[in-house]
């Protein structure tokens, strides 16, 4: 097995694939809740607050555990780190099916949660190692791709699951999935552990210090939690929104990702591409503002023929995804290789703690009026922007660490 060191182009693009479909596993338990939103909503009689918290919780725990994680993540191989992970998730995931309660599901969401954040930042850290800065735009268009292959396949088979099987079953479909995976990536992935040499002994106070000390790291943590928040205060009540006020019918719900999928599978690559070419601070300006007015159209929604809503929500999804491809190839390039493990723990652990806040105050502004429609989007709609113009004042003014690749 090949070492980071000796790593040929073909090897590295067949690490960045399986990491790719690592995330996909990752990005689609998450998705899959929110187009479930109406089924939970009837099942388990349960209000848009309480449906907010079940999405929040799972962002909560990530956030947490993330955070914890962050102090010991760049003591280990990242092989082995992922690996361990990478199977708690899989169980976890299995538990969730398993709920027979909302707050056994609340509880589960928790757990699958406290795994997949570090599991979302090891991937990261994993490519900011592997991958040069000059080539690592692109690298972060890939592994993102999983939010469109999520959308494509993942969101669609999972509502059928759903359909066929109850809500339980794309849990149960992710949890069996995760095991070939696994033993994939045992087999793939080199050894991880260059950042190891450079590492110096800190105490978790002097580590917190040294993290939360530096400018470059906290315009860059202050980025990301913008970008969570002006993206999840509007994603989880897409689903609801649209069943509610635009007169879709669940089972119409699975054309959006897929719509939605198929446009970012191709814009995500494109984005990452650019990025690496017209530099990454200009190409989230670029790319941000363009969301602006995607953003307001979707939340301010009305009933329309099925293709104009699929087209509303399809132009909402490639641009407000989009910002994060460039984002994340921002900040990566914020750290040095011996802290990048911690950094992107931290960094996970504060865009889970921004999404789970987001949804948690939508479900907030968002209520059911006495025609049964949900009121109050428009206002989240509102918030998502003025988070968004604040990340386009950020993003230019983040720098690269020192002895990039």
């Amino acid at each position: 097995m090949p070492t980071t060191a000796s790593l040929t182009r073909r090897h590295e693009w067949i690490l960045l694939l399986t990491l790719t479909v690592m995330n996909f596993t990752h990005i689609m338990d998450f998705m899959v809740m929110m187009p479930l939103g109406p089924q939970f909503m009837r099942l388990f009689h349960v209000t848009p607050r309480q449906f907010g918290l079940l999405v929040s919780t799972y962002t909560f725990a990530a956030a947490g555990v993330g955070f914890i994680a962050a102090f010991v993540v760049d003591r280990f191989d990242r092989k082995h780190t992922l690996l361990t992970v990478y199977a708690g998730f899989g169980v976890s995931t299995l538990l969730c099916a398993l709920a027979p309660s909302y707050q056994w599901l609340l509880l589960a969401r928790a757990v699958a949660g406290g795994f997949g954040g570090v599991m979302g930042a090891t991937l990261m850290a994993i490519v900011g190692d592997v991958v040069p800065q000059e080539r690592r735009g692109t690298a972060m268009g890939t592994v993102m791709a999983a939010f469109s292959l999520s959308a494509v396949a993942g969101v669609p088979s999972g509502l059928l699951l759903a359909e066929w099987f109850g809500w339980q079953g794309p849990f149960v479909f992710l949890g069996l999935l995760a095991l070939p995976l696994w033993l994939l990536a045992q087999r793939i992935l080199p050894p991880l552990h260059g950042h190891l040499v450079h590492r110096r002994s800190q105490n978790p106070w002097q580590q917190v210090r040294f993290m939360y000390s530096q400018p470059v790291h906290l315009r860059a943590f202050a980025l990301m939690a913008s970008l969570m928040f002006a993206g999840f205060s509007v994603i989880p009540f897409i689903s609801p929104y649209m069943v509610a006020n635009a007169g879709l019918g669940e089972a119409d719900l699975k054309y959006i990702y897929l719509c939605g999928g198929l446009a970012t599978l191709f814009s995500s690559r494109l984005i990452g591409w650019l990025a690496d070419r017209v530099g990454k601070p200009q190409m989230f300006v670029a790319v941000a503002l363009i969301s602006l007015p995607a953003i307001l159209t979707l939340t301010h929604w009305r009933p329309a023929p099925l293709p104009l809503t699929l087209l509303a929500t399809t132009v909402f999804m490639v641009f407000v995804s989009g910002r994060l491809i460039p984002a994340m190839a921002i900040v990566t390039g914020a750290v040095e290789p011996q802290h990048r493990g911690s950094f992107m723990s931290f960094n996970s652990a504060t865009q889970q703690l921004a999404s789970g806040a987001a949804s948690f105050c939508a479900g907030l502004l968002i209520h059911k009026n006495a025609a049964g429609q949900l009121a109050g989007y428009d206002l989240v709609g509102y918030a998502a922007c003025g988070f968004t113009l604040l990340c386009i004042w950020l993003a230019p003014r983040i720098g690269s660490a020192p002895h990039q690749r």
